[in-house]
């Protein structure tokens, strides 16, 4: 993806899937959503689209920081088992480490969002759609609006 991003004269926005080997509706995710064309199609072309193995013992650098596994010592008794979070997925989850989680950043790399558990092909349309599109920008305008509006009428009760 670095690589990608860094050659491209127009950025786009990130998708992050944060899965662990174990996780069963992680499997889910790749056997159904995550393999419908439609899906794919969307994300490759709005997106750059990491899948990060949120155990995995590689050290991770990220906007500058330097990330590695909580314990790189570890070592799972067999595939399915449990290992240890990596400091990123702990880090861009900020601590709640569930899974699969996915995170959306923007095309500066700010987080925009963070999304958990299973999405089927239409729910997860909806929400690439949304942040493709830029209308969680004017939901955010719409939002700030209601809020000012409603401070502004309390206040002159």
């Amino acid at each position: 993806m670095i690589q990608e991003r860094e050659n491209d004269s127009i950025k786009k926005k990130v998708f992050i899937d944060l899965f662990t080997s174990w996780c069963g509706w992680c499997k889910r995710m790749d056997g159904t959503t995550f393999s419908d064309r439609t899906i794919v199609n969307y994300m490759n072309s709005k997106y750059y689209c990491v899948k990060f193995d949120a155990e995995t013992k590689d050290t991770i650098v990220f906007n500058g920081h330097q990330f590695i596994n909580s314990d790189p010592s570890f070592v799972k008794s067999t595939n399915s088992s449990r290992g240890k979070s990596h400091w990123f997925a702990h880090s861009i989850l900020d601590g709640k480490l569930s899974y699969p989680s996915y995170v959306i950043l923007d095309e500066n790399l700010t987080r925009l969002m963070i999304y958990k558990g299973f999405k089927d092909t239409e729910k997860l349309l909806g929400i690439l759609l949304f942040f493709a599109s830029d209308q969680y920008k004017y939901y955010n305008n719409y939002l700030n609006e209601a809020w000012n509006k409603s401070l502004k009428n309390n206040s002159q009760n």
